[in-house]
């Protein structure tokens, strides 16, 4: 079934409420977006039956035998409020990344963070380009201003929103971190132009889709697209999973950057995709399972497709 569009006096009514928000957290200490943050996580675990069954659901099959029935409940419900307040934080990302001396006050929040930005730009640098990949938990809006900072030319794919003047307040927030920014919809010749170019690629490659080859996620089969493994094998360049988790304390972060997952010889291109994407996987596995509460358990990842041909399985 085709979506209906919006409206314009919806869109007005969407823009207007965005505005008020940034407005609004933008003057508020970030204790208080926390609070904020968990309180409309709370609303979603206990009002959407449907989110919080399928954040119960995930978190079972992948803690299977780790956790308690009360921790698992406990961790959908920490992960709903994390949902929120990884906007509200942005927010105020936003005002924090404006200020001079920002890369300075990361230094001292942020745990081994000279050692990891050197190693996530001499990849690039060596790679002339490379493929970044992040899931969808902690922070991930800090990597591109984290990007620029360093010097690792960036473009970063993104789902357009269904609102154009959400888009525009949503993307010239992005853009500010001096980043190119991709729609997701038509996006592999962009992609393809940008490593040619030598500048890198950020991507959130954890979602489930219909377009995608069937790999382990969590000891689960899950629907994974191929499209980091394939441009890293046409173009000869490393995928990177990184990831910006939160700790305790106003903007402390620990950050992730894996040893790069390199393309290489190989007699089955298939077989290659199917290597690489693996990898990328389990990378991506270990970051979540050392914070389970800052990532989206909420998303339906193992999703299952009617009429999806089997012989996208390895």
């Amino acid at each position: 079934m085709k979506k209906r569009k919006k409206s314009r006096p919806v869109k007005l009514l969407e823009y207007a409420s965005a505005r008020l928000l940034v407005s609004t957290v933008s003057v508020l200490p970030l204790k208080a977006a926390e609070i904020i943050s968990s309180a409309l996580g709370d609303l979603l675990y206990f009002l959407s039956k449907k989110r919080r069954g399928i954040a119960v659901e995930n978190l079972r099959h992948a803690f299977k035998g780790e956790k308690t029935e009360d921790e698992i409940r406990a961790t959908a419900r920490r992960s709903c409020r994390s949902f929120f307040f990884t906007f509200l934080e942005i927010i105020k990302l936003r005002y924090l990344f404006a200020k001079p001396d920002a890369m300075e006050r990361l230094r001292t929040t942020t745990a081994d963070l000279d050692r990891l930005f050197s190693k996530a730009k001499r990849i690039h640098d060596e790679s002339g380009g490379c493929i970044f990949v992040t899931p969808h938990m902690g922070n991930w809006e800090v990597l591109p201003h984290v990007s620029a900072f360093i010097g690792i030319p960036l473009a970063v794919v993104a789902r357009p929103l269904d609102n154009e003047l959400l888009e525009r307040l949503l993307f010239s927030n992005r853009s500010s971190s001096g980043s190119v920014i991709i729609p997701k919809k038509n996006a592999m010749f962009v992609l393809q132009k940008t490593l040619r170019s030598g500048k890198s690629i950020g991507m959130l490659p954890d979602q489930s889709t219909m377009k995608g080859i069937v790999i382990d996620f969590f000891g689960r089969k899950a629907s994974t697209t191929p499209v980091p493994a394939i441009l890293a094998i046409t173009y000869g360049r490393p995928v990177v999973v990184v990831a910006c988790c939160r700790k305790k304390g106003a903007y402390r972060y620990e950050g992730f950057v894996s040893d790069p997952i390199m393309p290489g010889a190989y007699t089955s291109e298939k077989d290659e995709i199917f290597r690489i994407t693996e990898a990328m996987t389990r990378e991506m596995e270990t970051v979540i399972r050392k914070y389970p509460e800052q990532y989206l358990w909420i998303h339906n990842r193992w999703k299952t497709y009617k009429g999806k041909k089997e012989l996208l399985t390895h």
